[in-house]
């Protein structure tokens, strides 16, 4: 695996864990022989539970403390990626390219799964390029000794509490052996990067091996990704969204990715099709979402993309999700670019962001450095009275805007 895949997929993994920014955290002191006490609770909590014996020896075996996935797991975010940023590392020529290829290769199995399951193959291959680049990167770190660090650490330890004991049940159902259980620092396993409590619900044995193997099965992979998003509530013969233009002077607080409105509705508002098509006349539900500042591409998102949002809860991830799995198939890239002033903004810069906006008078709540709702309302009350797009978004270029006008 190059270095290049490597890096796209600790700067992924530390995307989905910044979508939500939490206050710094404090660790109190832990040391390997604490860790190892607390284990032993563990294990004998596990055999309570049902775990065999034979599984917790080998499992646990030359088990540590992995201080290399605390730091992981309270590293802070130092800056807000924009959506640029992320997508255009994630829609790649290459991953594209690749996709497309895979995507014929594989096309009767894809077909099966959707047939089964209703999910069409293009976004079978897209979740699969984003999750592990097709396959070529599923983590090389020891899923029983991550679990056992974060269920040891205080943070989050009831959560993967239940990760760790449903690893160890998938150990003791013969599905893979300990040492060949590797995957993310997080937990995340396979191919499609499932969780071990998610491997438990929705993974199948599709090729009839007696194991679910999302290591090495591609048909494990593709009808498990099904089973999963059709337990999500995947809608057959429904799309994921479309890129849509605004007309002049629209209001950009409908583009909050919740309004939700008919087809027909938004068509009356003058929304078209990114290739200036009229939106098809329909009563079916979409919501209008502009994930980056009024010069960004708009779109109109369908209940699927709440569906590709369940499986992460990033705007920018499910994007970019749905636009993969369109180029698989040949549809149009998009139809706006990053502009030359596209920056992502620091948490100072954030902060300052908001400060401004308080001498301007503006509500904007707690200043702490996270550009929430509040924020973004009283960027976009300040935008209406300086007769600036009312797009809301806390951008490099409103934060210059703010500097000039706001002393």
């Amino acid at each position: 695996m190059t270095f290049i895949t490597r890096l796209f997929f600790t700067v992924c993994i530390s995307f989905l864990l910044a979508q939500s920014p939490a206050m710094a955290y404090d660790p109190p002191p832990q040391s390997e022989a604490d860790f190892q006490a607390w284990l032993k609770g563990f294990k004998k909590q596990a055999r309570q539970d049902g775990i065999s014996q034979q599984t917790l020896n080998k499992a646990f075996k030359n088990v540590h403390l992995n201080e290399r996935v605390l730091e992981l797991d309270r590293r802070q975010p130092e800056f807000t990626r924009t959506f640029w940023q992320y997508f255009n590392r994630a829609v790649t020529d290459w991953r594209i390219e690749t996709g497309q290829k895979l995507y014929e290769k594989y096309k009767p199995q894809l077909q099966e799964v959707t047939r089964e399951y209703g999910v069409p193959g293009r976004f079978l291959i897209a979740f699969w390029g984003m999750e592990t680049n097709f396959g070529g990167y599923t983590g090389n770190t020891p899923i029983i000794e991550s679990l056992a660090t974060l269920s040891y650490d205080p943070r989050r330890s009831e959560f993967f509490q239940k990760e760790l004991m449903a690893a160890l049940r998938i150990i003791d159902q013969g599905h893979i052996d300990p040492a060949q259980m590797k995957g993310s620092w997080a937990g995340a396993m396979g191919q499609c990067q499932f969780m071990p409590s998610n491997y438990l619900r929705y993974a199948v044995d599709a090729d009839n091996s007696g194991k679910r193997d999302l290591w090495n099965s591609l048909p494990d992979v593709f009808f498990s990704m099904g089973n999963f998003l059709n337990e999500l509530g995947w809608q057959r013969e429904e799309n994921w969204g479309r890129e849509v233009t605004l007309p002049e002077n629209f209001d950009l607080a409908l583009a909050d990715g919740r309004t939700k409105r008919s087809l027909d509705d938004w068509r009356q508002l003058g929304l078209k099709l990114a290739d200036g098509r009229p939106l098809p006349e329909a009563d079916m539900k979409a919501a209008l979402l502009l994930p980056y500042d009024y010069r960004g591409p708009a779109f109109l998102v369908f209940d699927n993309f709440d569906v590709i949002k369940r499986w992460n809860r990033s705007d920018s991830y499910a994007l970019a999700v749905g636009h993969l799995a369109d180029r698989i198939v040949g549809r149009p890239p998009l139809s706006k670019t990053a502009p030359k002033d596209d920056k992502s903004l620091t948490r100072d810069q954030i902060k300052e962001l908001q400060e401004r906006l308080a001498l301007a008078g503006e509500d904007i709540g707690k200043i702490d450095g996270i550009a929430g709702s509040k924020t973004r309302s009283a960027l976009r009350a300040f935008q209406l009275q300086n007769g600036l797009p009312a797009d809301g978004y806390p951008s490099y270029r409103m934060l210059k805007i703010l500097q000039k006008t706001v002393r």
